[in-house]
């Protein structure tokens, strides 16, 4: 499904980067960060360009191949890497920040990546993550249509356990990403950070 969305030629998402994670990202300190699903890059991109040293990963390689070009049309470096959240690992206390926007995965597979979050922050590395709430099955304007794959604040805390959540909100806002995330929507808003000094 991905390798056909990405298959058009224009970027289905744009390559703006999510506004929510435009507004907090200078609360990631300097240093290595992952972004989860990145798709065609947009998010990827945007860090690199702020100087991050950016590792992006999707499951599509037609996304990745994207994502490499508007690296190169922006004059940006990135690690771009074709990975399945089912099979690839996030590696452990390697990173300063890691970055997860709509990325709407199934609760197990969920939970572990989770998990690979808390484990894969260095101590003071930030998480932000964006996603559609539950709630958004009524609105229509984009994610998925199935509540098992939706979140809220509260699962969101449960599967952060050893991060130190900062904020984690559910609100309604006006999304416009490309042609398919376009409209009010209900969203989960996170920002989490790994306990202790940076060495």
């Amino acid at each position: 499904m991905w390798n056909e969305r990405y298959s058009a030629p224009e970027y289905v998402y744009g390559t703006a980067p999510n506004t929510f994670l435009a507004s907090v990202a200078d609360r990631i300190p300097p240093g290595r960060v992952l972004s989860l699903a990145d798709g065609e890059g947009r998010n990827g991109v945007y860090l690199a360009a702020l100087g991050q040293t950016v590792t992006t990963v999707d499951a599509s390689p037609v996304g990745v191949a994207k994502a490499r070009r508007l690296a190169d049309m922006r004059g940006v470096s990135l690690t771009a890497l074709v990975a399945d959240l089912n099979e690839w690992t996030v590696p452990p206390a390697a990173w300063e920040g890691i970055v997860s926007i709509f990325c709407h995965l199934p609760p197990e597979l969920r939970r572990g990546v989770h998990a690979e979050v808390v484990e894969g922050l260095v101590p003071g590395g930030v998480f932000v993550l964006e996603a559609y709430a539950v709630r958004q099955l009524g609105y229509g304007t984009g994610g998925p249509a199935s509540a098992d794959l939706l979140l809220t604040p509260d699962l969101v805390r449960a599967e952060l356990v050893g991060l130190e959540i900062l904020r984690a909100e559910e609100l309604e806002r006006n999304v416009q990403e490309g042609h398919l995330h376009r409209g009010r929507s209900a969203v989960v808003q996170v920002i989490a950070r790994k306990p202790g000094a940076r060495g």
